[in-house]
């Protein structure tokens, strides 16, 4: 796996297909999970370079997937960016205080993606 392999934990799938155009087009290696479970057994196996998290998943929500993954030592440090829908007041803390390191709402801007990818692994 290359410096530049972001994992998608996201049940929509045009969702999806979305982030994975805008990130292969630059270059990032992207891997898809539908649910958090096998979201987190991804993580744990293929120890990508980021996680791209919706919070709103079937069987484990974001929360408790981030929450895993942070006490983990051997992923603990793998940075997690929600990429979800909820944008109330507030969420975005709530987010951060659950373990996740950044936050993106949807509908997720192309540029603002790449930013934030970006920031954390560099261009490809």
């Amino acid at each position: 796996m290359d410096d530049h392999t972001v994992l998608y934990i996201e049940d929509n799938y045009h969702n999806r297909r979305l982030v994975r155009k805008i990130l292969t087009a630059h270059g990032y290696q992207v891997l898809e999970a539908e649910d958090g479970i096998s979201g987190l057994r991804m993580v744990h196996d293929l120890h990508p370079n980021l996680v791209l998290l919706d919070i709103s998943l079937p069987g484990m929500d974001g929360i408790e997937v981030v929450g895993r993954l942070k006490r983990t030592p051997d992923v603990c440090n793998i940075p997690v960016v929600a990429l979800t829908a909820s944008a109330m007041v507030g969420d975005r803390e709530r987010f951060l205080a659950a373990g996740c390191d950044d936050y993106l709402s949807k509908p997720v801007q192309a540029r603002d993606l790449l930013d934030k990818i970006g920031g954390y692994l560099g261009t490809p």
